[in-house]
């Protein structure tokens, strides 16, 4: 997962194919400690120094499974190495077992820069399916970085899960991830 990655537009217009994620990651489960979502794949996350221009856009969508208990807390959040770029904020799950989760975000390249001068602004929802009424819930979320975002340092995409107890029914994995730019 450690390959750079040529953003430059496809010769097929924007919409290029950047990571596919081909095996499940390892479940982040009965623990308060954070966890990536990602599994090992093909392509790359990691835009090298200078590499992005400002209109850069991306969209990543991640699915798998989740379990947990009533009122269990789980936060995900979307990063460059240890600079949060986008936070789902603490959600509160109701009781789900073995259940679908999907989280799609898109993000863009406002500044290049140092940090405190480039800016990335993301948005996205992630929804899971309730055990008690097979409904759908979830949360949206819409950040800005312009304060710790650097366009000037190599860049990796990592994205994180963290439970807020150690209940032994706390388990979240993907199953699958793709990374396109789409502009």
């Amino acid at each position: 997962m450690s390959t750079e990655i040529n953003i430059s537009p496809s010769t097929l217009g924007y919409t290029k194919g950047l990571f596919s994620q081909t095996t499940s990651s390892t479940p982040v489960a009965a623990t308060t400690t954070e966890g990536s979502l990602i599994g090992t794949g093909i392509g790359g996350m990691i835009v090298p120094a200078n590499g992005f221009k400002v209109g850069d856009s991306f969209h990543a969508k991640l699915g798998g499974e989740v379990s947990c208990t009533n009122n269990q807390t789980l936060q995900i959040r979307i990063k460059s190495g240890s600079v949060i770029l986008a936070d789902t904020g603490v959600m509160i799950l109701n009781t789900t077992s073995g259940d679908f989760w999907e989280i799609e975000i898109d993000f863009t390249i406002r500044t290049i820069g140092a940090a405190g001068v480039a800016s990335i602004h993301a948005n996205g929802q992630f929804v899971y399916i309730r055990n008690s009424t097979l409904a759908y819930s979830g949360a949206g979320f819409s950040s800005e970085n312009n304060t710790t975002f650097d366009t000037t340092i190599n860049n990796q995409l990592e994205i994180t899960a963290q439970w807020g107890s150690n209940n032994a029914a706390n388990t979240i994995s993907s199953e699958i991830f793709t990374l396109i730019k789409t502009f």
